[in-house]
């Protein structure tokens, strides 16, 4: 796009593009903030360098997976923004 403005149809596939980004960080967020904790009694049975894995996941394991989980989003959506020509620069 030499002006930056998209075609109806061009608007359509980029926020189809933009919401199944967020669908997948959504659905990864909700497995790191609940279903790890949730199985927590049965991941302490598991040990890491003498640590429950529950332990580890709730402790350090989530908050490693939500930083990943910002870069990855990052670098995803600015990948949809250039494929469609609207990137900051």
């Amino acid at each position: 796009m030499a002006d930056g403005k998209l075609t109806a149809q061009q608007q359509a596939a980029y926020w189809d593009k933009t919401r199944g980004l967020m669908l997948v960080i959504l659905a990864a967020w909700f497995v790191f903030s609940f279903l790890i904790h949730f199985w927590a009694p049965q991941l302490n049975n598991i040990r890491i360098i003498g640590f429950p894995l529950g332990y580890y996941m709730a402790a350090q394991g989530s908050l490693i997976a939500f930083v990943l989980m910002c870069v990855w989003n990052a670098r995803a959506q600015d990948k949809i923004d250039r494929e469609f020509g609207v990137q900051d620069e």
